[in-house]
């Protein structure tokens, strides 16, 4: 199962890679980085229909933000779910996001066990 991690900061990539190093080496998910809203859309063009189930997405990041990546995915991919990430908790982002589709909102510093388990579910959906 492809997840693709879109964040302008480039040591997100190691942190996920760490913190789902299990899950990975099982074979259960792979992981796919983008550094911008511009390269996830080119990642998901990239195959017809995309092999990717779940996009992680930072709100802020320069160019296209976290949300108008959400809304082009949404209106392009509906099937794909999304959650956004951003380091302010504010309601304006949330409502923002969950307006737009997001299927949930984490904020920074990250709960990956919060993240771990709605990767989990989404496996379980896949098995059922």
């Amino acid at each position: 199962m492809k997840f693709l991690v879109v964040d302008d900061e480039k040591d997100v990539e190691m942190l996920f890679r760490q913190k789902f190093r299990k899950e990975i080496r099982k074979g259960e998910i792979e992981l796919i980085f983008a550094f911008s809203g511009e390269e996830a859309l080119s990642v998901l063009n990239s195959s017809n229909p995309p092999d990717v189930v779940y996009v992680f997405s930072d709100i802020n990041m320069p160019g296209m933000t976290g949300i108008e990546l959400l809304e082009k995915i949404k209106s392009e991919y509906p099937e794909i779910n999304v959650s956004m990430i951003s380091a302010y908790g504010d309601n304006e982002n949330y409502n923002k996001a969950i307006e737009s589709g997001a299927k949930e909102f984490f904020t920074k510093p990250i709960d990956f066990e919060s993240l771990r388990s709605e990767i989990y579910n989404m496996l379980n959906q896949e098995t059922e």
